[in-house]
C-alpha cells in the first residue's frame, strides 16, 4: 500500500476504473454469446433481433475504451456475415448439444426405461393375482357342486417310540492308596 496521498488516491481510482471496465467487457461478451446462442439453437428471428443490439453494445465498448475500433469492426462484420449466410442459405445450422444436455437426455431415457419395466412388472403381478382369485373361485364352485362327504376321523399315524436316552456314566476309579 502506498504512503503518499496522491498514490493512495491513484490506487482507489484504478480499482474503480478496473471494475467499470470489467463490467463493460462483460456486457460486450454476454451480448456476443447471446447472439451466437440464438444462431446455434436455430432461432434465426431472435438472432436477427439481437444483431443491432449487439452491435450497439460493441460500439459502446469502443467508446469506453474496452475494444479497439478495428477489433470492434471485425467482430461486428463477423456477426453480420454469420447471420446473412444463414438467412441466405449458404450455411445450415446444426443444433449443437453440450455434454450436460446429452447427459440429461441419457438420464431421462434411462428413467423412462425403468418406469416402463416397473409398469410391466406391476402388470404381471396383477395378472398373477387375478389368476389366483379365479382359481379360488373355481375351487369354491367345485366344492359347492360336490356333495359334502362326512368327515371321518383322520387316520392316526402310529407314533414312533422314543428310544431310551443313552447316558454316559463315568466310572469312578478306585482311589489309589
Amino acid at each position: 500500500m502506498p504512503n503518499i496521498k496522491s498514490a493512495k488516491k491513484r490506487v482507489l481510482i484504478t480499482k474503480k476504473k478496473n471494475a467499470r471496465n470489467r463490467a463493460d467487457r462483460s456486457k460486450v461478451n454476454n451480448a456476443i454469446k447471446a447472439f451466437n446462442k440464438a444462431i446455434d439453437s436455430a432461432n434465426i428471428e431472435e438472432a436477427a433481433r439481437l444483431l443491432p443490439i449487439t452491435m450497439s453494445i460493441i460500439d459502446k465498448g469502443v467508446t469506453a475504451g474496452i475494444l479497439h475500433k478495428n477489433a470492434a469492426a471485425n467482430k461486428k462484420s463477423a456477426l453480420s456475415k454469420r447471420l446473412s449466410d444463414i438467412q441466405s442459405g449458404k450455411v445450415t445450422v446444426t443444433v449443437k448439444k453440450d455434454n450436460k444436455t446429452i447427459a440429461a437426455e441419457k438420464a431421462r431415457a434411462a428413467k423412462e426405461a425403468r418406469e416402463a419395466a416397473r409398469a410391466e412388472f406391476r402388470a404381471k403381478q396383477q395378472e398373477k393375482e387375478a389368476d389366483k382369485v379365479e382359481q379360488k373361485k373355481k375351487k369354491a364352485v367345485k366344492e359347492k357342486a360336490e356333495p359334502k362327504k362326512e368327515k371321518s376321523e383322520p387316520e392316526e399315524k402310529p407314533k414312533k417310540e422314543k428310544a431310551p436316552k443313552k447316558t454316559k456314566k463315568t466310572e469312578e476309579e478306585p482311589a489309589a492308596e
